[in-house]
């Protein structure tokens, strides 16, 4: 099996610079074309969950990290800071603060409980260069985060809910997780973790409880907590055998309370909410480096980067054959045109770039209306019209299934 490193320059999904710099990746329009796919249906399926998406800055004052607790337990993960007169900034080594600040927009009330708060936000960590690693380990990573605040009492049923979005969302993208892992507080006298013994047992009890319910095996690995709560990791494999998290659930009680958060309950008092934190897929780059490495480029139809290559025979195909692609763009799908050089040479290059379906025109299927599609797997379906095409391929992508056919 390739690593994504080789097959992500194979299928020119990203590239790296040395003018830009190491552990700053660009996409390229293919593999943008795979994260937006895939942005899209997160942000579709957590609306539907009742979440409300925000946008905010990946910068702000030092001021802020020191309040959150980053700055003392993880500064030698963040940028320097930018000084400018009497103010410092610093780039966010994550969203959970500036989050914070949202949900302390405005008083809130015990009736907005749980209050569901997401975005597909920047944010960066100074990495060292030993450690940068393709996609897999950068210091500019698109997080797909969210932030509970919810009521102590609905934390279980808010992790148990977030678990099943989880393996909802693997599922759909082609993989499953290879191991599930608590991630525990190690000796709280080391200063490494923030919060009273108390209520890191609270916390790691609740989501002992939410993985027994899942009915999941997992491992307790001590000191593996964040340094605000512990967590639920849940881990990946790349093709060399070594494990990484790529997606995660938090329990926090700490951080409501440096913020001195609150809302008001059914009896007129101000308690303090929970905040859980959790991302479905992890970091964008991370995620994309996976499902490189477990699909070797042969991608869901739903998220492949491009979905058909539509091959003229000849010179009197090739207006039909950009008809075709036009009319399947606008159907919502990626659709590009193969016209020069020999036929058997083009669909080798669809082959390499393990394209799902090409759509072959010759002059029968021309004077018909018909295409014959060509299945990434090496099948053929029979000649039909080319609308019956365009639909056959929407509807796999529509109900992102799998397979290549409904």
């Amino acid at each position: 099996m390739k690593n994504h490193q080789k097959l992500g320059r194979e299928l020119e999904l990203y590239h790296s610079d040395p003018l830009v710099g190491a552990g700053l990746p660009l996409w390229l329009p293919k593999g943008a074309a795979m994260r937006h796919a895939i942005e899209s249906y997160l942000h579709e399926v957590e609306r539907l969950e009742g979440y409300q998406h925000v946008y905010s800055p990946p910068i702000a004052k030092r001021e802020m990290y020191v309040q959150s607790g980053h700055l003392a337990n993880f500064e030698d993960d963040m940028f320097p800071p930018m000084v400018e007169g009497e103010e410092s900034l610093m780039l966010r080594p994550s969203l959970c603060p500036h989050h914070v600040m949202v949900y302390r927009s405005r008083g809130r009330s015990y009736r907005e409980l749980p209050l569901r708060i997401a975005e597909l936000g920047g944010m960066y960590r100074y990495e060292r260069s030993g450690v940068l690693n393709g996609l897999s380990r950068v210091r500019s990573i698109w997080l797909n985060d969210a932030h509970i605040f919810c009521a102590a009492a609905d934390v279980g049923q808010e992790v148990a809910h977030v678990l099943g979005m989880v393996r909802q969302a693997h599922r759909l993208l082609g993989f499953e997780a290879h191991s599930y892992q608590l991630s525990l507080r190690g000796d709280l006298g080391e200063g490494k973790y923030l919060g009273e013994p108390r209520e890191w047992d609270r916390a790691e009890g609740l989501l002992r409880e939410a993985l027994g319910a899942a009915g999941v095996p997992f491992v307790e690995e001590k000191g593996e907590a964040a340094f605000y709560g512990p967590k639920i990791d849940i881990q990946g494999r790349d093709v060399m055998g070594r494990e990484f998290s790529i997606s995660t659930i938090q329990v926090d009680f700490m951080m409501p309370q440096r913020f001195e958060l609150s809302y008001v309950d059914s009896g007129g008092s101000r308690p303090v909410p929970v905040m859980v934190h959790r991302s479905l897929v992890g970091g964008l780059e991370r995620l994309l480096a996976h499902l490189i490495e477990v699909h070797q480029g042969a991608f869901p139809v739903w998220y492949a980067p491009v979905q058909l290559v539509v091959l003229p025979v000849g010179a009197a195909q090739q207006e039909s054959a950009f008809r075709l692609a036009d009319s399947a763009r606008r159907a919502g799908l990626r659709a590009e045109v193969a016209a020069d050089g020999s036929l058997g040479l083009r669909l080798r290059e669809v082959i390499s770039h393990r394209v799902p379906y090409a759509a072959v025109i010759g002059p029968k299927e021309d004077s018909a209306a018909e295409v014959s599609l060509r299945l990434r797997d090496g099948s053929q379906l029979p000649a039909m019209p080319a609308a019956g095409a365009l639909a056959l391929i929407g509807e796999v992508s529509g109900r992102r299934l799998l397979s290549l056919v409904p």
